[in-house]
């Protein structure tokens, strides 16, 4: 292959250098998985390794299938022999293979979200702990980052015993994994974390893979948490040949565990290592790249570098400034609509970027009204949907009889006379003899606190059960469906209901069986394991791929839903203060700096058009509210951005969007709806109250002392509370204000008469 012509520089220097470690540091939109698909097949067409020898991991299964197919274009079926998966499907096999070891069975369930909680309900009832004191969100959360950092429930114990608080989650985290084993089953956090386990207590096994795999490359570096860390430094530690692909100003996943000392320490883990940047962009205009490098240059935890692009500079960032989150979300519909038909652009061509889902109720109401089709990313997602869980659980109680969790959510749908009594009856006696639920259920009539009538129904699901564990070792997994909904009742009691919801249900379930089909089409394991495995793995990322399902839809999603990601024309909204960034970022040096590389991130997916819009007044959480326009905004050198109206004409520094004249010279000091918060400077992060005392001004005051009521400013009224200065204007001596109070809604007041104390 001549890669020289193929890839430029930096590409190709990443493409070839094979041996040692290896960092390449990737821009975003700098083709790096062009990088790492020439790097394979380089490897195995050019310098004859072996394709097994190759490890690649990815985040995402729609990132792994991206890469193998890209692979296989160039050097045919030869690809198939690699490993190109996500972590969490890298860890199944090896323990699928291995995981007898450390004392599970091969056929172990893996449980999504809604199982993990149905179990830890189970213990936090147990333990008799006030779930209103500690709640089952806290310790789930908890426990997933004991995880994610390797600590054991006796670890975590030992680690916090003299903490109340967290003695009860840990008490809850050792319940919680025994009950796991119990069920033969993992949650999704275990997966890479008894894959190290396992690693660290048999030597032999992790010798294994280390020859097997003597070539490691993993994509996204930059959100690797501390047990895949570990995973990939126990699989590299003989061979050293580990190449990591990433963008430390891309690491947006602090919150679920994502740390970015990974990628920034890689040269002091590696001291020999090659580092390779990528810095070329070929996504977007040279305005939106120089955009996103002096807002991100401000970050100070980051590896140097800056993206550059051969294209044109493009228009300039537009700004708008609202009235109102209403005025925003029509700014924005109407935007959208104009571009439309001036340019001929397709819906499919935009994108509306939020910081929060919540935010997206004004934007549907606004795109609705200007009748403009839009889709929503992050609503329920097909396998959470009630009735294909229902069937799941099926699937995995034949795979998994000691699944409880799973047989408990079937044994009464659709109902058939076991009600929740019995099945507490049932789950004492399995408790006091220590046996699982499904041997308790086949030994009923031994149970004395049970009917007869009760134990006649049992007898009967136990004996479909029985049946159709037969059969699904001899049935595709479709059949089997299909088999289930017959035979249990599920789909006759779908078909009597007249429940439009219902109809819908319906439907849910053919397309069930239709992903089976695809499944046993595509898959070389077509077992029922294989399937319920790679439903587990499937990740609310991989679902992004059919976005533009019909080829005309304004897509509404989170900043973090379109990393990745790439429209022509990006809106980012909600871009103030107290929004993006969030409130809790001005108290943290490192959450700031993890919502200006979200910013990055945001503003790094628009490929010709840039908006950035935000609102002087907006309602939270049914309150009134003035936040003053993001820093990250100002951040942003003036000769790069361009303040517009409601129409989308450009407008001077100092007007705002949607009323001519409203707060006049707002814009000339982008820091001055800045509440209590300061600006950066010099990189150092420094929030403080930017006002310190309370001052008076009252009715007695003179005209020169009401100066200090700025826009901004917050205030405090003897009668309507605590609020900020939306608009300020001067009448015959006195100042005439809009405020924003925090529970009093918007009041128009005159200063004298007034009397307001500043804060």
């Amino acid at each position: 292959m001549d890669l020289k012509a193929l890839l430029n520089k930096e590409q190709y220097e990443g493409a070839i250098t094979i041996d040692g470690p290896v960092l390449i540091l990737a821009g975003a939109g700098s083709g790096k998985t062009r990088v790492l698909t020439y790097r394979m097949a380089h490897m195995i067409e050019d310098l004859r390794v072996q394709p097994y020898k190759i490890l690649a991991i990815t985040f995402t299964n729609k990132a792994a299938k991206e890469m193998q197919e890209r692979v296989k274009a160039i050097i045919g079926d030869r690809a198939d022999d690699m490993w190109i998966s996500t972590f969490h499907s890298t860890c199944v096999k090896i323990l699928r293979r291995e995981i007898e070891k450390i004392g599970y069975k091969k056929n172990f369930t893996i449980y999504d979200t809604s199982d993990q909680k149905v179990l830890l309900k189970e213990c936090i009832k147990a333990l008799q702990v006030n779930d209103k004191e500690i709640t089952e969100q806290e310790i789930m959360g908890k426990i997933g980052r004991a995880k994610d950092n390797m600590q054991s429930p006796d670890s975590y114990y030992r680690e916090n015993e003299h903490n109340y608080r967290e003695k009860k989650i840990a008490e809850v985290y050792k319940m919680y994994q025994k009950r796991l084993k119990e069920n033969n089953a993992l949650d999704f956090d275990d997966l890479i974390m008894k894959t190290v386990e396992l690693f660290k207590k048999d030597p032999e096994t992790l010798e294994f893979y280390q020859r097997k795999f003597q070539y490691i490359m993993v994509d996204e570096y930059q959100d690797t948490n501390g047990v895949q860390y570990e995973f990939v430094r126990l699989l590299a530690e003989k061979h050293r040949n580990i190449c990591v692909v990433g963008d430390d100003d891309q690491c947006i996943y602090q919150w679920r565990g994502a740390d970015i000392k990974n990628i920034l320490g890689f040269e002091k883990d590696y001291p020999d290592a090659k580092v390779i940047k990528l810095e070329q962009n070929y996504r977007s205009k040279g305005n939106i790249l120089d955009a996103a490098n002096v807002v991100i240059v401000n970050n100070a935890n980051r590896k140097s570098k800056a993206l550059r692009t051969e294209q044109e500079a493009g228009g300039k960032i537009k700004i708008y400034r609202a009235y109102s989150d209403g005025d925003e979300g029509a700014f924005v519909a109407n935007q959208i609509k104009k571009i439309s038909d001036d340019d001929g652009r397709r819906y499919d061509e935009f994108a509306i970027l939020y910081r929060t889902n919540a935010q997206s109720r004004i934007f549907e109401e606004s795109l609705r009204r200007a009748a403009i089709p839009y889709k929503i990313i992050g609503g329920t997602k097909f396998y959470d949907r009630k009735e294909i869980k229902d069937m799941l659980a099926y699937l995995k109680a034949l795979v998994n009889p000691e699944d409880s969790v799973s047989l408990k959510r079937i044994i009464n749908v659709p109902k058939r006379g076991i009600g929740d009594a019995t099945i507490q009856k049932i789950m004492d006696f399995a408790n006091d003899y220590e046996i699982g639920l499904y041997d308790a259920l086949s030994q009923v009539r031994t149970i004395p606190t049970l009917t007869a009538r009760n134990c006649g129904g049992i007898e009967k699901f136990m004996e479909m059960m029985d049946n159709l564990m037969v059969l699904s070792e001899t049935i595709p997994v479709s059949t089997l469906i299909e088999t289930i909904l017959k035979e249990t009742g599920y789909m006759k009691e779908l078909e009597s209901s007249k429940e439009i919801e219902d109809k819908s249900r319906i439907e849910n379930l053919k397309e069930l069986v239709s992903d089976a089909v695809d499944f046993e089409r595509t898959s070389e394991d077509k077992s029922l394991s294989a399937y319920l495995e790679k439903v587990s793995l499937v990740q609310d990322t991989d679902k992004l791929e059919d976005i533009d399902n019909d080829g005309g839809t304004v897509v509404l999603m989170t900043v973090h839903s379109a990393k990745g990601l790439e429209f022509p024309v990006v809106f980012m909204v909600g871009m103030e203060n107290g929004i993006f960034p969030g409130p809790s970022s001005f108290d943290s040096e490192s959450e700031m700096e993890e919502s200006r590389r979200l910013c990055y991130v945001g503003i790094t997916r628009a490929k010709e058009n840039l908006y950035m819009t935000s609102a002087e007044v907006r309602r939270v959480f049914g309150r009134t509210v003035a936040y003053p326009q993001s820093d990250f905004i100002s951040e942003i050198k003036s000769d790069l951005r361009e303040y517009v109206s409601a129409s989308g004409d450009v407008k001077g520094e100092g007007s705002t969007g949607s009323r001519p004249g409203y707060g006049a010279g707002y814009n000339n000091n982008p820091h001055s709806l800045k509440g209590s918060y300061v600006p950066f400077q010099n990189n150092r992060f420094a929030p403080k109250p930017a006002t310190s005392g309370v001052s008076t001004v009252s009715s007695s005051s003179s005209p020169a002392g009401t100066s200090e009521l700025t826009l901004g400013r917050k205030v405090k009224h003897e009668k309507f509370g605590v609020g900020t200065i939306v608009s300020a204007s001067d009448i015959d001596g006195k100042k005439k204000l809009t405020i924003a109070f925090n529970n009093q809604g918007v009041k128009m007041l005159m200063v004298p008469p007034a009397n307001l104390e500043l804060l």
